[in-house]
């Protein structure tokens, strides 16, 4: 199965030290959604990563092939189903293949908010680690 990493997830390291047995595939797109940043976190003291759907709109971010044994570690990492909920998405190379994917957004709507620069950094590490910058 495929999940679709746009948050800190995103950065490589990041996801080596929550899943080792992730593999990453290739650079994606989603399309008809916007990278926003919602709530606030104790963990990372600002607002976190989500989706938003907002036609025309597309959120870049990478496509890792996963097994089950990650798929729970990435659950536990994302306190989810409490802070974010699983959602099914259609992403799409720069070729115009597409996967089906499971990716995460928050379980309840919150208000915008500002990450903190900590957490936004790991972000644009992975935007790095992907090429996507």
């Amino acid at each position: 199965m495929y999940y679709f990493a746009y948050g800190a997830l995103l950065s490589r390291k990041v996801m080596d030290g929550v899943a080792a047995s992730a593999k990453a595939r290739q650079s994606v797109a989603l399309s008809h959604y916007r990278l926003v940043f919602s709530g606030w976190s104790r963990v990372f003291h600002g607002g976190l990563a989500t989706l938003k759907p907002v036609r025309g709109e597309r959120v870049k971010g990478g496509l890792y092939e996963i097994d089950d044994v990650s798929l729970r570690k990435i659950d536990q990492y994302l306190d989810a189903p409490r802070t974010f909920v699983q959602l099914k998405v259609k992403v799409n190379t720069e070729s115009g293949e597409s996967f089906e994917a499971l990716t995460y957004v928050r379980a309840r709507a919150e208000e915008e908010s500002k990450p903190s620069p900590e957490y936004l950094a790991m972000i644009q590490q992975g935007y790095r680690d992907w090429e996507l910058l």
